[in-house]
């Protein structure tokens, strides 16, 4: 058994997928934007992750804009038989790097087409629409609108399964009246866990759950005393420990910790092994206590 087998799997749209996977997103620019500094090692990184069995990755086609799937595209195409990729739609970039909502037909039709070609695919297997009726979390509105073009390309052949991101339970709900919804991707980790009903929920509905900044973001990464010290108990990094208590946190969790680095995605990657004692556990529940 590798170590990546040792998270344990989970269904993502009719597919058995490694809890722990790769997110796309750090292989642009700065600000997710333009090109990556070394183009070779993003290729790297991507190489290594699938040679080490991840066999989902996340991504978008405003990511870049179009950077990162022409990047997965180059590094990974043809791509495996087991290998799910997910991608998003629902925003467009700037000139300035700016994340704007792109919810009219025709720019979802645009985002679908585009994921499709840079990503060298005839069909996409899971698109997430990404809800940005306010960029800093889930805002409640109506999703309708938006869902059905998606659930349109859906029936189309385009799309094989649909996801929700940055979505409250009634979105989800309403959602579900629409399309089936096969994963749930919002902002959780050690220190957010605004969505730890939600994640239970699924959890007993067999939904999978993705949490976005799962290591705290990037310019806001987990800092704890507590987390600290529980990783230097088991000679870990506290990224690892954090990632590992999301594993162990609900079965249904699916990981997507992101990186341009070929020996930070194999740090990622060991969390699987990680073993978390019970009272180190207990104390890592309380950080969202001391974070609120």
């Amino acid at each position: 058994m590798s170590t990546i087998d040792q998270s344990g799997t989970f269904n993502l749209g009719g597919r058995s997928v490694k809890r722990l996977g790769y997110g796309a997103m750090q292989l642009a620019g700065p600000g997710v934007f333009g090109p990556p500094k070394d183009h070779g090692a993003a290729l790297a990184v991507l190489r290594e992750a699938v040679a080490s069995g991840v066999n989902h990755i996340d991504t978008s086609d405003f990511y870049g804009p179009h950077v990162t799937n022409q990047i997965i595209r180059e590094a990974l195409h043809p791509y495996r038989d087991d290998l799910t990729i997910v991608t998003k739609i629902g925003a467009r970039r700037g000139g300035d790097g700016s994340w704007m909502p792109a919810f009219s037909r025709e720019e979802l039709t645009a985002a679908v087409h585009d994921n499709l070609r840079n990503l060298g695919l005839d069909v996409l297997d899971v698109v997430n629409l990404r809800i940005m009726f306010d960029v800093r979390g889930p805002a409640e509105g109506s999703i309708e609108a938006p869902l059905t073009v998606l659930a349109d390309l859906q029936r189309q052949g385009l799309v094989r399964h649909v996801g929700l991101s940055n979505v409250t339970s009634k979105q989800i709900t309403e959602g579900r009246g629409i399309t089936e919804i096969v994963c749930v991707q919002n902002q959780y980790n050690l220190a957010h866990r605004a969505d730890d009903r939600l994640i239970d929920d699924l959890a007993h509905e067999g939904t999978a759950y993705v949490p976005f900044f799962p290591l705290g973001g990037f310019t806001t990464p987990l800092q704890s005393s507590t987390l600290s010290g529980v990783a230097a108990r088991l000679d870990a990094t506290p990224m690892q420990v954090a990632l590992a208590w999301l594993l162990r946190r609900a079965e249904n969790i699916l990981l997507i910790p992101g990186t341009s680095s070929v020996s930070h995605l194999r740090e990622n990657l060991a969390a699987a092994a990680l073993l978390l004692p019970d009272d180190a556990v207990s104390k890592l529940n309380r950080m969202a206590d001391i974070a609120a």
